[in-house]
């Protein structure tokens, strides 16, 4: 196995909230999907994953939230994921968002976050009239995520980038201390991406964040940390720096030896790592 060594990036060491990922694998019909990964994740640190079609990114993240059956270990803060289900994961304050939100667009965004605040709570509870005070910890997910002013607003009619913020503000008020966001600025106008690059920065200080993303701009601008991947492997670790500046990442992941390459590649481009894992 390659060992990795992972970025001095969090701003927390092993004692705060982490996630730990060792010998990761996932087969599907004989095919190895992702093999032998390792990942250390750590409260304040804003990681992508990055890598061509078939690398295995959203994957990964399947796995440790308990979509897809997994071999190795995942641990969150020393307590293992791997057999759990997903909704012990998620109680663990493992959170996840997808492609396309997953929001009630029938109901306004206050009750949508209201519904994940009480998401163990009984279908009846749920659907009595709340008390008239809103509770603190969806004031502070509206005001973090920016739709204070639209809390009455069903989210059917929000904007894409609105409706992926109301996804993480989903998360927030779940309580979820580990967030990993699948491709959060896809489809997003340039001044959508900076509004959902400046959360993630308010999210992650206290958070361990992961983000699989192909716009380059974007994880240029964001990323404290990144994992390239190919062919369900780590290829290389590091900041955004060292990265580029890696040979097999400009041959494998870009399909040249030019490191200027990746500094020209823009968003929306014919990007070779462009997948529907």
């Amino acid at each position: 196995m390659t060992q990795v060594q992972s970025p001095a990036a969090g701003k927390a060491g092993m004692s705060s909230d982490y996630l730990e990922v060792r010998g990761l694998s996932v087969e599907f019909d004989g095919f190895k999907a992702v093999s032998d990964v390792d990942l250390t994740l750590l409260q304040g640190d804003l990681r992508f994953l990055i890598g061509p079609n078939g690398a295995g990114k959203t994957t990964i993240i399947d796995a440790i939230t308990g979509l897809v059956p997994a071999t190795g270990s995942v641990q969150k803060s020393g307590t293992e994921l791997l057999g759990k289900k997903v909704h012990q994961i998620a109680r663990q304050g493992v959170g996840r968002t997808f492609q396309t939100a997953s929001v009630f667009e029938e109901l306004t965004v206050l009750q949508n976050l209201d519904i994940a605040a009480g998401a163990g709570r009984s279908m009846w509870t749920m659907l009595r009239r709340r008390p008239a005070a809103v509770p603190e910890a969806i004031e502070e997910a509206l005001e973090t995520i920016g739709l204070a002013d639209l809390r009455d607003r069903p989210a059917g009619v929000l904007a894409h980038g609105q409706k992926q913020w109301l996804e993480i503000g989903m998360l927030l008020v779940q309580d979820a201390s580990v967030l990993l966001l699948d491709e959060p600025v896809a489809g997003m106008s340039h001044e959508e991406r900076e509004e959902t690059g400046a959360l993630l920065r308010r999210i992650g200080a206290a958070r361990t964040v992961v983000v699989v993303e192909h716009d380059m701009d974007f994880m240029r601008s964001y990323a404290t940390s990144v994992t390239v991947l190919a062919r369900g492997k780590v290829l290389a670790e590091g900041t955004v720096a060292e990265v580029q500046a890696n040979p097999k990442v400009q041959e494998v992941y870009l399909g040249t030896t030019a490191a200027a390459d990746m500094d020209h590649e823009t968003a929306g481009s014919a990007d070779p790592a462009r997948d529907g894992e």
